[in-house]
C-alpha cells in the first residue's frame, strides 16, 4: 500500500497575500486614493472612478493571482502584470493631476520624497503612516502617492522576476500534475 506522504504535493500551499509586501504596499495605496480623490477630484468625475477603481485593481488582482497560484502559475503571472499595470495607470493619473494644475512633481532626491520612501522602513506601515502627507495639500498628497505607488511597482516587478525564474525552473501546475502521475505509476 502506498503512503501518500511518498507523493509530493499536487497543488502546493498558496494564498497568502496578505504577507506579501506588495499587497500591503497596494492596500495602502487604494486607501490613500480613496481619500484623495474624495478630497481633490469631483466625486461625480470619471476621473474619480478610474483612478480609485485603478488602485483597486492593483490590489485585489495581486489577491487573485496568490490564491489562483496553486493550481495555475500562469494565472499569477498574468493577475501579478494586470496588478503592475493598474497601478502604472494610476501613477499617469497622479502625474496628470500635478500637470494639469500647475502643481510640482517631485523628484527623486526631493526632500520631502526622501521622507516618504524612509517611511516604507516603518514597522506596521499603514493609510495611518502617511495620513498627514495625504491629508494635508493637493500637491503633498499627489505626491506622497506617487512615491508609494513607485513603491509597491517596485515591489511588484521583483515579485513577478521571481515568479518567472520559479516558473522556468519548477513549471506549472500541468507538469506537477505530470510528475506526481509518473511517480504514482513506478510504486
Amino acid at each position: 500500500m502506498t503512503n501518500p506522504k511518498d507523493f509530493p504535493q499536487l497543488i502546493p500551499p498558496h494564498g497568502g497575500y496578505r504577507e506579501l509586501q506588495s499587497y500591503k504596499m497596494s492596500e495602502i495605496v487604494y486607501d490613500a486614493t480613496i481619500v484623495f480623490c474624495d478630497r481633490f477630484i469631483d466625486r461625480r468625475s470619471r476621473t474619480h472612478d478610474q483612478m480609485v477603481q485603478a488602485a483597486r485593481s492593483g490590489k485585489q488582482n495581486i489577491a487573485e493571482g496568490s490564491m489562483a497560484s496553486g493550481t495555475s502559475k500562469k494565472t499569477e503571472l498574468k493577475l501579478i502584470g494586470v496588478a503592475r499595470a493598474s497601478l502604472e495607470e494610476l501613477l499617469l493619473d497622479y502625474e496628470d493631476f500635478l500637470r494639469q494644475r500647475g502643481l510640482s512633481l517631485w523628484g527623486k532626491e526631493h526632500e520631502q520624497a526622501l521622507a516618504v520612501r524612509k517611511l516604507a522602513h516603518s514597522k506596521d506601515r499603514s493609510y495611518e503612516t502617511y495620513r498627514t502627507s495625504i491629508e494635508y495639500s493637493p500637491e503633498m498628497a499627489a505626491n506622497t502617492l506617487i512615491c508609494l505607488v513607485h513603491q509597491t511597482n517596485y515591489l511588484l516587478d521583483q515579485q513577478l522576476r521571481a515568479l518567472e525564474k520559479d516558473f522556468l525552473k519548477e513549471g506549472g501546475f500541468t507538469e506537477r500534475l505530470y510528475r506526481v502521475r509518473a511517480k504514482a505509476r513506478t510504486r
